[in-house]
């Protein structure tokens, strides 16, 4: 029986033993450090899209001037699929830390850009244009860094705890949400309005293209995981190579399996998690303040939340846990809309319930996906289609939210309408996951077969080709 090396990988012969060893704190910080940078990022945009807005379009008619920044915020998901291919390939090809090195350093670029935005009064449509290639890119980047921090992470775990460790990338993430938060809170503090719509916006874009050069610093120093350097060897050995079209036609069931478990989830904990300061300012008719106040102290118990159900699925499942996370929040969103009257402990009990009841899924998730695919096509396997689903449901919410509370008038009305279109997702991913996966927990990831091998250990039926 094969036993577990200190880093997490099992030892299975000599190319084993000869891998370079890492230590767990560098293998979280390396892989978190760069996914919290990217959450930021991506987390700024939605926070400050209600300053700059008018920046980057036509400020006559401010609503419409958001509407249209909400869209390049959902146009920079459709980046997500092709980042998902490129990194998809560069890791499981490569090396899962060249496609970390390159997603952060990718990411960055795009926070410089619309940090030196120029305005709509000075250039016109050029703004616009600006705004749009600085969310592909990061989109691009955002498509690759999660499949390829989330592969190389649960490689690295323990598998009787590879549920706690993967807890690690969310919580990372939203360390990054939560800063964006707080530099926003500190923002909305010491500047006037004006000053934050002028230039003030700039600031937290400009400290993400800065801090891309710390998360570049650390993951150029890392190395690859024992399964991954003994899969590439078996691979030179054999002549054989990794085709990313190829992998994703063998797996194609379970890339349908991945995008119907993920569209629920994406959708509830973008707007939970991502936009909701934005949404309670322009929808709910809350100050920036408390938009801020609220959204930070929902992300502080989704961070204790997520290591309790990570470790929670190592013990009753992963399963159990994502059905019971995406069965409650169902139940839950549109009391928790109702709540929402105006003051402020109430949006704090809203957005806290719904985030630590997501945690239940998404605390496993790396590991759930993880699990699913062989070593030689795991980060494209997943990543693509989970990227896909990302793409048309989580890229879109903040969109249709707004769309149909614009169109709803004011108040909650909106949100309890956008509330059943996302209670509907969750029932889809529930039924997909209790109808189509088996447990995976503490599954061997050399024993995960490819997709194409009926009969491949660990792969569900409905993964395998025909």
């Amino acid at each position: 029986m094969s036993t577990s090396s200190p880093h997490g990988a099992q030892a299975a012969g000599p190319s084993s033993a000869a891998a370079p060893r890492q230590s767990t704190l560098k293998t979280l910080l390396g892989t978190g450090i760069g996914n919290a940078l990217e959450w930021y990022d991506w987390n700024i945009y939605a926070s400050f899209a209600v300053y700059f807005s008018a920046q980057a379009f036509d400020s006559s008619d401010k609503a419409s001037a958001f509407l249209s920044t909400m869209a390049i915020f959902a146009v920079g998901f459709v980046a997500r699929p092709f980042g998902g291919v490129v990194f998809g390939w560069i890791g499981d090809r490569i090396g899962r830390k060249q496609g970390l090195t390159l997603a952060v350093l990718c990411a960055s670029g795009g926070s410089l850009l619309i940090a030196l935005l120029p305005t709509y009064e000075s250039v016109g449509l050029f703004a616009s244009v600006v705004l749009l290639l600085a969310r592909l890119v990061q989109g691009l980047a955002h498509g690759g860094e999660l499949p390829s921090a989330q592969t190389y992470l649960a490689e690295h775990a323990p598998r009787e705890r590879r549920g706690f460790w993967a807890s690690s990338i969310y919580v990372t993430g939203t360390l990054g949400l939560l800063a964006g938060l707080l530099i926003g809170l500190f923002l909305s503090s010491v500047l006037t309005e004006a000053q934050m719509s002028s230039w003030g916006w700039r600031v937290p874009f400009a400290l993400g293209a800065v801090l891309g050069l710390v998360a570049l610093w650390i993951r150029s120093s890392m190395v690859e995981s024992d399964v991954f350097e003994e899969n590439r060897a078996a691979q030179q050995e054999s002549g054989e190579k990794t085709q990313v079209w190829r992998a994703l036609m063998r797996n194609w069931r379970t890339g349908l399996i991945v995008i119907g478990m993920t569209m629920g989830l994406t959708v509830s904990y973008y707007v939970w998690s991502v936009s909701i300061a934005s949404l309670a300012q322009q929808n709910l008719h809350y100050s920036s303040e408390h938009a801020f106040e609220a959204s930070l102290i929902g992300n502080i118990v989704l961070i204790i939340a997520l290591p309790l159900w990570g470790a929670a699925s190592d013990r009753i499942g992963r399963k159990a846990c994502a059905v019971i996370a995406l069965m409650g929040s169902a139940v839950a969103y549109i009391p928790m809309v109702l709540l929402i009257q105006g003051e402020f402990w109430q949006l704090v009990v809203s957005i806290s319930v719904q985030l630590a009841l997501l945690a239940g899924f998404i605390s496993h998730a790396p590991a759930m996906y993880a699990e699913m695919f062989s070593t030689a096509e795991r980060t494209s396997g997943f990543g693509i289609p989970y990227a896909v689903a990302i793409a048309l449901f989580g890229g879109t919410a903040p969109y249709v939210n707004t769309f149909i509370s614009s169109h709803a008038g004011s108040g909650t009305g909106g949100q309890v309408l956008f509330g059943v279109y996302a209670i509907a997702l969750m029932v889809i991913s529930t039924l997909t996951i209790v109808l189509t996966l088996p447990e995976t927990k503490g599954k061997d990831l050399r024993e995960t077969g490819a997709a194409s091998e009926p009969g491949a250990a660990g792969v569900p039926a409905a993964g395998r080709s025909a």
